[in-house]
């Protein structure tokens, strides 16, 4: 790419696109990610063929340069933008911890529309590292910010890679304001609506037919939490999803489990805790009884890492400025 400062009082640059196809993939359709790099950098950016010319304050066109840049090598290497990425992209660059290309380019599973599952955060990077480099690892943090969905991906990846004989995903059947009594159906009907959210997300990753084929030979099992006791879980990768709404008891029965060869993933959000008041959560004290211990790693998780509907980091501000 090639670049021109103008002498519009250090205000304007133009940039010079050298290929064509990586060009109008970054413009976008209707120029609409020129568009999303406007807004959120507060820029105007005029396009003509290859070349950009980008006008605004001082800081904020080299902040729309450098961004411009990122991105372009990001498609140069074969990586298609995705709705939210120019938002993303700049969050990260913010922070200044890391590049683009290693966190976009870390791909850890390809979805069965071939979208390509990979970190959009740096926590998410932290995540999968992490996930990658221990046996058990907690990912904390607040709704959308992926810990459930990067944690079946690892599953995924690393069954199909045969590290792991087989995946076990586990989730703590508690009430949210409907009781378990008052659904139609035999015990397993009731339950299943608590672990659908894992359901939909092992669909996602995987070829219908082949998941319901290994789901029929409990390659993959998919079980609410209470039926693990009592079992040694050797040679599997293991997912315990929502587990603020496990006890003290429950969480300590779950951590027991892990057997020969295996890796467990624990998420929750502990300001979503749906247990009886009297009840402390297994989440959230295990942070103080296990920290210490080499193997077991925690990741934090916050609203910046949210990569939902832009209105969901929002949301998720006003409850915790609620709460103060």
């Amino acid at each position: 790419m090639q670049e021109t400062a103008l002498q519009d009082n250090g205000s304007t640059i133009e940039l010079i696109l050298e290929n064509s196809s990586s060009a109008k993939i970054l413009c976008g359709e209707l120029n609409n990610n020129l568009k999303e790099v406007e807004k959120n950098l507060d820029v105007k950016i005029h396009s003509r063929g290859n070349k950009l010319t980008i006008k605004g304050s001082k800081a904020n066109t080299e902040n729309a340069r450098f961004l411009i840049n990122e991105i372009y090598k990001l498609i140069n290497k074969g990586y298609v933008l995705q709705p939210g990425d120019i938002e993303i992209a700049k969050r990260i660059l913010n922070e200044k911890k890391s590049s683009l290309e290693e966190i976009f380019l870390d791909t850890v599973c390809i979805s069965v529309r071939k979208k390509i599952i990979a970190p959009k955060t740096v926590n998410q990077k932290l995540y999968i590292d992490t996930i990658r480099n221990n046996d058990v690892v907690f990912g904390i943090g607040p709704a959308g910010t992926g810990k459930t969905y990067l944690a079946m991906a690892m599953a995924v990846s690393a069954f199909a890679s045969k590290k792991f004989n087989r995946i076990i995903l586990a989730r703590p059947a508690v009430e949210a304001g409907e009781k378990l009594g008052f659904l139609p159906g035999d015990l397993q009907q009731k339950v299943d609506p608590y672990l659908r959210p894992l359901f939909d997300a092992l669909y996602d990753m995987m070829d219908f037919e082949r998941a319901n084929s290994l789901l029929e030979k409990n390659v993959i099992e998919i079980v609410p939490l209470a039926y693990m006791r009592g079992r040694t879980l050797n040679d599997a990768f293991i997912i315990l999803d929502e587990a603020q709404n496990t006890t003290s008891t429950q969480m300590k029965m779950f951590l027991t489990r892990l057997g020969f060869n295996s890796k467990a993933v624990i998420t929750g959000d502990i300001t979503q805790v749906d247990l009886p008041s009297k009840e402390t959560s297994g989440l959230r004290e295990v942070q103080d009884l296990l920290s210490e211990i080499n193997g077991i790693e925690f990741v934090q998780f916050s609203k910046v890492d949210v990569v939902r509907h832009p209105l969901v980091m929002k949301i998720i501000d006003a409850y915790e400025n609620s709460e103060l």
